[in-house]
């Protein structure tokens, strides 16, 4: 193994101390839908300013743009060592799917979901089928610069606080899923900077594979200290991205059956990957509160 890099001059970032801080506190109340940064001010979405299936010639341009720059700065981060993917596990999985799937993946870094599209990329997925990310409304109406133009513009699939638009989002994400193309999503909907444990899922990813008769691929991704120091003063972490089996809906049970089954399905899953990977029981400090009884933290209108 390398040695780690070491500068005395690179004093750890105050800003991502006080994180770790707000969700050691966070998942002490159990507020882990709750997310620990500071986000751009959320815009509103409304219908006409969205166009999910890329259907105007605009719309074309600027994917096929954004998409290029998009796997060109995924190369470079890999490059130079701001994302490293040590091993990816379980690439079979992906692989043998011959329909349209919902992927869930844990968030813990704006740069997990280049982790995705990298197992996608070794899939050989990427040649025939296309991966949509769902995100948050403000990453999409009202994030600056380079990253808000990948945002607006790369395969991505924003929710929104107006009900019209989410009428939208869903025909779209039926579409989507019926063509045989992927949506990749955060189930946990906060993001907490590289927390390792899985966190309480909502029920609106399993809502949509449900009622789209696709499976769900559950990714969980663990890490560890790379020898890299970022210049945030704390080492760049090497992830190890773990595909589990695809979980598929049972056709003799209802929609509302399914979807709670596959949540739960998805909640074991995780639960071994991070075990077996760290070697030690899934444990929180939260209060009289366990992992498979923070159902109540949940709201079926959230994803």
């Amino acid at each position: 193994m390398m040695e780690k890099q070491t500068n005395p001059n690179i004093q750890k970032s105050e800003e991502r101390l006080k994180i770790i801080e707000k969700i050691k506190q966070y998942e002490k109340e159990g507020k882990f839908d709750q997310d620990v940064e500071d986000d751009p001010p959320t815009i509103t979405l409304t219908p006409e300013k969205v166009d999910y299936l890329n259907e105007k010639l605009t719309s074309k341009a600027k994917n096929r743009f954004a998409n290029r720059i998009g796997e060109r700065f995924l190369n470079e981060i890999i490059e130079n060592k701001q994302l490293i993917v040590k091993e990816i596990r379980g690439l079979e999985n992906m692989e043998g799917l011959e329909s349209g799937a919902l992927i869930t993946c844990n968030h813990f870094n704006p740069f997990d979901s280049f982790a995705v599209e990298e197992a996608f990329r070794n899939a050989k997925l990427n040649k025939k089928q296309k991966l949509f990310i769902v995100l948050r409304e403000g990453n999409y109406t009202n994030f600056p610069g380079f990253y808000g133009f990948l945002f607006r513009n790369c395969n991505t699939l924003p929710l929104s606080s107006n009900k019209r638009t989410m009428v939208k989002f869903m025909e779209a994400a039926d579409i989507i899923l019926q063509r045989g193309d992927f949506i990749l999503i955060f189930p946990e909907q906060s993001m907490w900077w590289n927390y390792k444990k899985p966190k309480p899922l909502k029920i609106g990813a399993y809502k949509i594979a449900a009622r789209n008769n696709v499976p769900i691929l559950p990714i969980f991704i663990t890490m560890e200290d790379s020898n890299v120091m970022g210049e945030d003063g704390f080492y760049v972490q090497e992830y190890t991205v773990n595909i589990g089996k695809p979980i598929f809906p049972d056709e003799n049970l209802t929609e509302k059956e399914n979807l709670e089954i596959m949540k739960e399905k998805n909640a074991k899953v995780w639960k071994e990957i991070y075990e077996d990977f760290y070697k030690k029981p899934l444990e929180y400090t939260t209060i009289t509160v366990s992992y498979t009884h923070l159902r109540a933290h949940e709201t079926a209108a959230n994803l």
